[in-house]
């Protein structure tokens, strides 16, 4: 299988400042599409043995230089070889058209980021976990329920994007009618663009930041549009996904068989977060009929609105204790 060549920035370009607790490099791996996925991979200095491994993902739109590095720095420090990688078709990874987004790849982009841990020479393939916020915290629990060789997974201020998709921001949409009239759309735009020979962007986060904005925009737009968590390479900062980048989303559930994970779950949402919602029924379709509930949990964080869990929103929101604990137990 050969590799596409990927355009890797070396010099330190997060979001976050380098810790020195912790050793840093780009990789790449493949998935069984043949695209080619960037990485950022961290490990505790001065380790040894096999360590155990989480892959780490998201948020929708972002890249491995903001949200998901920092969670995998910081479990980095605290005893795990860790993998953020940005997803097909963004970032520094492999893929054209860019800026799509597909349940089925992405999907297999967590997959074949175990695939790669697994094969690891300093990863124990017995105790790898994976780690997704917002929209990949949906594709994470996709990814539980598909690959056996994940042990635990912790989902971040979830987003079921199929569901935000079809339905719409607290199930507005949810109807044939208001389905529909979106996917007339998002046909008519396929065509739009065959025409132009190129892609329409769907624009990213709203700037200027309309005064009547409702608050999940302004929550947006405090991280990605400002100093605390632009970024130049990220979608969501910039000109966003494709008109029809998410278009596949809209009729493949991607949590049919989620109440099968046998694996460990642990779902973590701001309270105060519009998006709490998702995770709430997450977890009781998880559980619901379930042969395997007693390895899975909800914990709601006081206070917390949905950017906290990015990167804490200054007030230390993200539980990384908790997480610690979580898979030090799960992944012994």
């Amino acid at each position: 299988m050969e590799k596409e060549k990927l355009q890797l920035t070396q010099e330190w370009d997060k979001t976050f400042p380098e810790s020195d607790q912790t050793d840093h490099r780009k990789v790449t791996f493949i998935n069984r599409y043949g695209i080619t996925l960037a990485a950022d991979l961290y490990a505790p200095k001065n380790a040894d043995g096999k360590l155990p491994a989480l892959a780490v993902c998201g948020p929708f739109g972002a890249v491995k230089e903001q949200c998901s590095g920092l969670y995998a720095q910081t479990m980095a420090e605290r005893g795990y070889l860790t993998l953020a990688f940005d997803p097909s078709f963004t970032g520094e990874s492999g893929g054209n058209v860019r800026d799509m987004a597909s349940p089925d790849i992405n999907t297999e982009d967590f997959m074949a980021a175990v695939d790669f841990l697994s094969l690891c020479d300093r990863v124990d393939p017995e105790r790898i976990g994976v780690i997704g916020i917002c929209g990949w915290g949906g594709m994470a629990l996709n990814a539980a329920a598909l690959d056996t060789r994940i042990r635990a997974t912790a989902a971040m201020t979830m987003y079921d994007m199929a569901r935000v998709n079809a339905n719409g921001y607290f199930d507005s949409e949810d109807s044939e009618e208001a389905r529909y009239a979106k996917k007339a759309a998002m046909c008519a735009q396929r065509l739009e663009d065959l025409r132009k020979g190129e892609y329409k962007p769907g624009g990213g986060v709203a700037d200027p930041l309309p005064e009547d904005a409702p608050f999940f925009v302004k929550d947006y737009y405090d991280y990605y549009k400002t100093r605390r968590g632009y970024h130049p390479r990220s979608l969501n900062s910039n000109s966003g996904w494709n008109v029809i980048g998410c278009e596949s989303f809209m009729n493949q559930p991607i949590l049919r068989y989620s109440n099968e994970i046998r694996s460990a779950v642990l779902i973590v949402h701001g309270e105060k977060a519009h998006s709490c919602y998702f995770g709430k029924d997450a977890y009781a379709n998880m559980i619901r009929d379930s042969k395997y509930a007693d390895n899975k949990e909800l914990m709601l964080i006081p206070g917390a609105v949905h950017t906290d869990l990015y990167d804490g929103g200054g007030k230390n929101a993200i539980p990384f204790d908790r997480l610690q604990r979580f898979f030090e137990q799960y992944l012994k």
